[in-house]
This record gives structure tokens, C-alpha cells and sequence, in this order.
């Protein structure tokens, strides 16, 4: 399946663009401007089916991946010098690569050739399929060889060179992915490109070599008309990038914050699966940002459909294929609307994000199995992601070896189950089991069918032919109804033999495991760890602050140069040892905002001072390389880099949130821990930047949350007395509810000077008790003294039971 990132339904009232640009005239003229480019190159053939691709997982390479070890060990390129696992893949394909640099654009220059950008990440499945087809063979290389100057790129390494070339893509083709295609003029200019392209015509697509043929013609016969057009493409991104955004709203007749928010309920009512949870369709994405404004909207509205859509989605994801059943941890997506079968990959971001999600579920509605999963999301993340030094890698691919001696990859090996397979397990352990049926019920529960429970359309080249991918068919109690025992019972059955599937599947190949440990995502996985450690029931809480401590410990002396003053984007794990690359990479707008958010959530997790302080240095550090001092908003790359020809402002919250969402509310929060007024005055900017966005709550859905925390006024509770447990128990209470943007001040009584906001040194004891003082808006209630009560008062407004 290719590893896509959006699909455009030009029915529907609203776009599911990753990139979504607000400047229609911009969008017009790229769009015209390079249809009638492409007509002219291809000509008969209908260059833009590849937009189709990613509807469905219909395509999928017809073999698995092999490893041609053989032909690499003839060939050595630039990319044998990198750290990047994902260019290291390519290192030994007959193809001329070069790592994206000076060298290779003078040499771009130099030659005057185009240069041929293909943008991949190691886990991504269809990159895969386009080496093996494509880059491995000698034919190709030839032809890419004498043409072009041909550059890698690992997405996660250099985003932002990615989401520049993706907004251009997106806006061409109405949906992008990886791995991404792209001609560009020596002047960086993007001329023409794709996705994923078959090696030979097929599917009412030229092929690779025929488009590599066309394209080399074009330039030699009219490049100064595909450098017009390019630089025009170029100028007409960055006037939408600096420009504020426009669309669906004026400043003649502004929408309100209340109307906004209002609006975004009405298209998530209307977009959602009511059967399946998340958005209608299918291929289904997690979509985390959108969960956590339901989350909000309900707090903020009592409207208990909004908790309902966030509930089942959290539900069904848990419930599908998508879901590792038998160890822990989610895939990126799910090619069906059940959540059934997913893309197999399983990245860093989405474990850190759903963690925050299932933690937020528990916090809302007390339910314990939200708990569950998130300590198994953690538990996995730990044993299979876990540098031994305190970080986090990158993610694990899709793809593996299904046996020790077999020579190709294929989706979904490790995971996937024959039926008698897993009954001959559990004849072998029999005595673990104090029921003679255990297999049967085991089976019924997780749907585990003798010809296999993968349907044909979802596995369109049989590669889970007959295989079974873990979906629970049933709840707990009504698989032990069909039983006649209790729930109990049917747990203790499923865990135990997940236990013995798991010990199994250890001894399968591993799909690959990209060692990149990137300091965005490790904010993310940061803020996943501190607000399960912040849920009052988690099971193992001590645990979660050790990791959550040792791992920013590890950013501090791995990925922040002190030197420079520069967060760094990844660093990489070789074995026990953890190398920076000869030419470190440095952080971009998502690696500041995202550690930011998680130091400020492990904050309120372990009440460390230190750790605000430092969110508050990142913070000032994020001003002065991203700031846009004339319009507003944050860049996403520094006005330093010299290669890269736009400056973008990312304004959607996709897999990750935005760097702009995400900054909103750590300016919001810092704003009020230190009564900064700068960080308040950036925040109102910030947002005043992006408010013209519509629909905002389904584009910006985490921006819209800091607009209305702004809106709205944040809650603040002050603990005032010594240094004890009985103290700090009031901050411990009022984190394990979910209260959008509570600012948690621990005044000690001995300690006035450690406390952030000074304001709050008026507060006192009361009968020389720990004293708690809940405040919005600069109104405080009635002091309380009594923990109970302040429980009382919190589970009052923000627990609900479910509907």
C-alpha cells in the first residue's frame, strides 16, 4: 500500500489536505500553470492517476522485497557516508545519489541538468517497492545517471525540504505520499512529479522510464520555459506562506471564537463513522489532533455526543488490527474503515500522541481499560523503540522476512497468523490454561478464523492470504456470554495467550527498526509518558517518571548543542553508543514545540521546577530562529539555511500536530506560569495569524483548543505549604482530571523565591493546613484544605459516565 499522507473528496464541504493552502489565487495558478506543463511532456497519458493510489490498497508490489544482496555489494554511492538508515538503504543501488547539499546543487548548475528528488523515510513500504523495481535496476540507473542529478532525501530527517515539495505536489495532484517524485530546475524550482510510479506504463500511468524520457526531452528542448515556471511556482508558495490566511472568513465580518468552535462541531457530527468512529471512508488515519479537540469540546460544551465520537473512535481503534494485539503498540493507518487492516509500520509519534489520547479517555471517564492500553503502548515502546541511554528511535517498518531463509519481504509477516498455527500454541501449553476451550474462546474473541480473517480487499495480491490479523469481534462479556463464564476468566485466557504468541513471534525476523531518535517526536512520546504518569490509577507510575526523566536527560546532552544553542533534529543509535552525524542537522519548529509541550506536561507529572525553566529557554530559542517578526506565525525552518527556497508555515494539524498549534498552547501555558507578556502577546499574534483559516476546527483543530483557552481564560490552581506529600497530593488530584490548559502552581511555604509567577506568594495557608486555591480568570473560590473535597470539586465538573 503507499504510504500516503491525504485524499481529497471534492464532494465533501471540506478538504482532508495535509498541506492546506489558503491562497486560492496561488493555488490557481500552480495548478493551471502545470497541467498544461504536464499535457505537453506526457501528453496521451493521464499523468495524475496516482492520485488514486492511496483510495485504496489495490496496489501493492505483486512479489515480496528482496534484498538483492547480490548487485548491491557492486555498487557504492555518496549516501554510504550517511547516518540516515533510510539512505543507507539506498547506498549500494547502481543509481548516482547524493545527500541534498551544496555539492550536488552546484553540480546541478554546473551541468545544467535537472535534478531528479525522490523523498522516502526506512519504514515506508512503497519506497521499497520503488527501489526494488526502479533504483536497484541497472537500466534506470542508467538512464537517471546520464539525465539527471539524482538527491535523496529522508523526510524525517529534513522535513522541511519534504514539506515544501509536498505542498507543491498536493496542490498539482490533490493528495500526496510517499515515496515522493519530483524533477526540480538547478535552481531548486519544482517543474513536474508524483508518488509512487510503476517501472514500466500500467494503471493509465506512464512509467518511471517513460517519465524519465519525456522530462530529459522537455529540458532539452525548452528549460528556460521549465525555469519560468518553476520560479513562478516558487513565488507563488511563498506569498502563500507569508501571507495571512484568507479563506472562508474576512476581517469585514470575523467569525467568533464561539462561532468557530460551534462550526467545527458541526463537520465533525458530520464526518463522522457512527459505526466505526473516526472520519467515513477508508484508508482511516488515528487523526489524535481531532480526538483532542473533542476531548476539549466536550469540557468546554457538556455536549456529550463530542466525548461519544472521541470514545468510540479511541474504541475501535483499540479494538481493530491496527492495534497490536498481542504486544502492544499501533500502526500508522488502516486501509479499511473497520480499523482492521493496517499498514503495518508503527511510528514514534503515534504511540506518543495515542498514549496522551487513552491516558485523557481514563482521565474523563475513569474507565481503566484506557490505562491498559496506553502502559502496553508504553511497555512496547520501551522494549521495541528504546535507545539504552534514555531515547527514543524512529519507528519499525512495515515489511519483514517471514522465515530466517527467506529471501523477500513482505507485509505484515511479523504480525500475521495462520489459524493452526496458533491451535497448535495453544495445545502445547495447555497447563497454562484452566479451561479445556481456551483456543476456541481466544479464537472467537479476536475473530481468528481456520481460512483466515483478512478480507480479499484489503490484500489484493494474497500477501495475507489465509492469515489472521487479531480484531476483536466481541466485548469482553459477550464473549464470556458465549462461553457461559465471566469476564474474568476470558481476560486471563486473552493475556495468557498473547503471552505465548509473543514469545513466538520474538523469534520471527523483526521488520527493520530506524534508529533515528528525533527530538520532535520525542517530545511527543515525552508528553505521552508524563500525562499517563499524571493518571491516579496508572499501574506503574514511579516507572513512568524514571523513563520520562532519564529521556530528557538524554535530549539535554544528545540532541541540544550548547555551543550553537541549537536543539539538534536527530541524533542517531549505533548499538550502545549515540552519534550526531559529521554535519549535524538542526531542529526544526516541531522539535522545539514539541519538547516544549512535553517538559511543560512533565512538569505538572513530577512538579520539577527545572523543567519549566528549560521549556522557557526553548521557548525564547524557538522566538528568535522561527519567528516571522513582520506577519506573524513561526517559520517552520530558520532564515539560516541557505538551501532551502521557502520558508514554510505549516498550517494543518495532521499525524502531528502543527508547529504553530503547538506553540500556541506552550505560549499560552508559559505565558501564565511566568506572567510574561511577551509569550502572551506572541500567542494572540500567532493565533490572529491563522484565525482567518476554515474551517479551522477540522484544520487546526489543536489551534483552535489555544484560541479558545485563550478566549475563555484559564483555570489555575495554587497549592500553598511545606514540602511534603500531603502538599503536593492537591497537584496529584486536580492532574488526573482532564482540565484543557490547568496552570499548577506548588507554592512551598519556605521556598516563596522557586515559585514562577510571583503574583501568587499572596496566597496562604489556611489553619496551617496544605492549602488549595482554584482561580479562572483572576477569580479564586473559597480556600480548601481538605484533599477530599478538592476531588469533590474537580470530579464535580470534569468526570462523566459514558453514553
Amino acid at each position: 500500500m503507499l504510504c500516503i499522507i491525504s485524499r481529497v473528496n471534492p464532494k465533501s464541504s471540506f478538504r482532508r489536505f495535509t498541506f492546506y493552502r489558503q491562497n486560492s489565487l496561488a493555488n490557481n495558478y500552480i495548478q493551471t500553470a502545470q497541467i498544461q506543463l504536464n499535457e505537453n511532456i506526457f501528453g496521451k497519458y493521464n499523468f495524475y492517476n496516482n492520485r488514486l493510489l492511496p483510495s485504496t490498497m489495490a496496489f501493492s508490489s505483486s512479489s515480496g522485497l528482496s534484498s538483492s544482496s547480490s548487485l548491491k555489494k557492486n555498487y557504492e554511492n555518496r549516501l554510504a557516508n550517511e547516518k540516515s538508515p533510510y539512505l543507507l538503504q539506498h547506498a549500494h543501488n547502481p543509481v548516482n545519489w547524493y545527500p541534498w547539499g551544496e555539492e550536488a546543487i552546484a553540480l546541478a548548475k554546473k551541468e545544467n541538468k535537472l535534478i531528479f528528488l525522490s523523498i522516502g523515510y526506512s519504514t515506508c513500504h512503497w519506497c521499497h517497492v520503488m527501489e526494488k523495481e526502479s533504483f536497484e535496476d541497472e537500466e534506470t540507473a542508467k538512464i537517471m545517471n546520464e539525465k539527471f542529478i539524482n538527491i535523496k532525501v529522508d523526510r524525517e530527517e529534513r522535513p522541511e525540504i519534504d514539506k515544501i515539495y509536498m505542498t507543491f505536489i498536493v496542490l498539482i495532484n490533490g493528495s500526496g505520499g510517499w515515496p515522493l517524485s519530483i524533477f526540480l530546475t538547478p535552481d531548486l524550482a519544482p517543474v513536474t512529479g508524483g508518488t509512487y510510479f510503476p517501472p514500466t506504463d500500467r494503471w493509465g500511468m506512464p512509467g518511471f522510464k517513460t517519465i524519465l524520457h519525456k522530462v530529459a526531452l522537455k529540458w532539452e528542448t525548452s528549460s528556460d520555459d521549465l525555469k519560468e515556471t518553476g520560479l513562478s511556482v516558487i513565488e507563488a508558495i511563498q506569498k502563500s506562506a507569508s501571507q495571512r490566511r484568507v479563506d472562508g472568513d474576512t476581517d469585514d465580518n470575523p467569525m467568533t471564537v464561539e462561532e468557530k468552535f460551534r462550526q467545527a462541531i458541526k463537520i465533525y457530527k458530520r464526518a463522522y463513522d457512527p459505526k466505526w468512529g473516526g472520519t467515513n471512508g477508508a484508508p482511516k488515519f488515528p487523526e489524535i489532533s481531532k480526538l483532542n479537540f473533542l476531548f476539549h469540546a466536550f469540557v468546554q460544551t457538556k455536549d456529550k455526543e463530542m466525548l461519544k465520537l472521541a470514545l468510540i473512535t479511541l474504541d475501535k481503534i483499540a479494538d481493530g488490527g491496527i492495534h497490536d494485539h498481542v504486544f502492544g503498540g499501533f500502526a500508522r493507518y488502516s486501509v479499511d474503515k473497520k480499523w482492521h487492516i493496517p499498514h503495518f509500520e508503527k511510528m514514534l509519534y503515534d504511540q506518543g500522541q495515542l498514549m496522551m489520547s487513552y491516558s485523557n479517555a481514563y482521565k474523563i471517564t475513569r474507565d481503566t481499560k484506557y490505562l491498559e492500553i496506553a502502559d502496553k503502548i508504553f511497555k512496547y515502546v520501551t522494549k521495541d523503540l528504546y535507545h539504552p541511554a534514555g531515547g527514543f528511535y524512529s519507528g519499525e517498518d512495515a515489511d519483514s522476512y517471514p522465515t530466517a531463509e527467506s529471501k523477500d519481504k513482505i507485509e505484515g509477516a511479523f504480525y500475521a497468523w495462520d489459524y493452526v498455527e496458533i491451535e497448535q500454541l495453544f495445545k502445547n501449553n495447555q497447563n497454562k490454561f484452566t479451561v479445556q476451550n481456551a483456543f476456541d474462546i481466544y479464537c472467537f474473541h479476536y475473530d481468528i478464523k481456520e481460512n483466515g480473517n483478512v478480507e480479499a480487499s484489503s490484500d489484493p495480491h494474497g500477501h495475507l492470504l489465509n492469515k489472521n490479523i487479531h480484531f476483536v469481534k466481541k466485548s469482553l462479556a459477550e464473549t464470556a456470554e458465549m462461553f457461559g463464564t465471566n469476564s474474568e476468566s476470558v481476560a486471563s485466557i486473552l493475556k495468557t495467550g498473547n503471552e505465548i504468541l509473543h514469545e513466538v513471534r520474538e523469534k520471527r525476523p523483526r521488520p527493520h527498526l530506524d534508529n533515528k531518535i528525533i527530538t520532535g517526536w520525542n517530545g511527543l512520546m515525552l508528553s505521552g509518558i508524563s500525562k499517563l504518569a499524571c493518571s491516579g490509577d496508572a499501574p506503574n507510575r514511579e516507572e513512568y517518571l524514571r523513563v520520562a526523566k532519564k529521556q530528557i536527560e538524554f535530549l539535554r546532552e544528545n540532541s541540544f548543542d550548547v555551543n550553537e544553542r541549537k536543539l539538534l533534529r536527530a541524533c542517531y543509535g549505533e548499538g550502545e553508543n549515540i552519534s550526531r552525524g559529521s554535519k549535524p542537522i538542526y531542529g526544526f519548529l516541531d522539535d522545539y514545540s514539541f519538547l516544549i509541550k512535553g517538559l511543560i506536561d512533565y512538569y505538572v507529572a513530577s512538579l520539577d521546577m527545572t523543567m519549566l525553566y528549560w521549556a522557557k529557554e526553548l521557548q525564547e530559542l524557538q522566538d528568535e530562529y522561527f519567528w516571522d517578526s513582520r506577519n506573524g506565525g513561526y517559520f517552520y525552518s530558520e532564515a539560516s539555511q541557505s538551501d532551502v527556497v521557502v520558508r514554510m508555515k505549516e498550517d494543518h494539524d495532521g499525524a502531528e500536530p502543527a508547529g504553530n498549534s503547538a506553540a500556541a498552547q506552550n505560549l499560552i501555558l508559559l505565558g501564565a506560569y511566568f506572567e510574561d507578556q511577551n509569550f502572551k502577546s506572541k500567542a494572540q499574534s500567532l493565533t490572529q495569524f491563522f484565525s482567518n483559516v476554515s474551517p479551522m476546527g477540522y484544520v487546526l483543530p489543536e489551534m483552535l483548543s489555544a484560541l479558545t483557552l485563550d478566549d475563555a481564560g484559564l483555570h489555575m490552581l495554587v497549592v500553598v505549604g511545606p514540602d511534603d506529600e500531603n502538599t503536593r497530593s492537591f497537584i496529584e488530584i486536580a492532574s488526573d482530571y482532564y482540565v484543557p490548559g490547568l496552570i499548577s502552581i506548588l507554592l512551598i511555604v519556605d521556598k516563596p523565591h522557586e515559585v514562577t509567577r510571583q503574583s501568587v506568594s499572596q496566597f496562604k495557608m489556611v489553619r496551617n493546613l496544605p492549602t488549595a486555591y482554584c482561580c479562572h480568570n483572576k477569580q479564586c473560590a473559597l480556600p480548601i484544605t481538605d484533599p477530599k473535597l478538592l476531588s469533590e470539586e474537580f470530579a464535580s465538573k470534569y468526570l462523566s459516565s459514558r453514553i
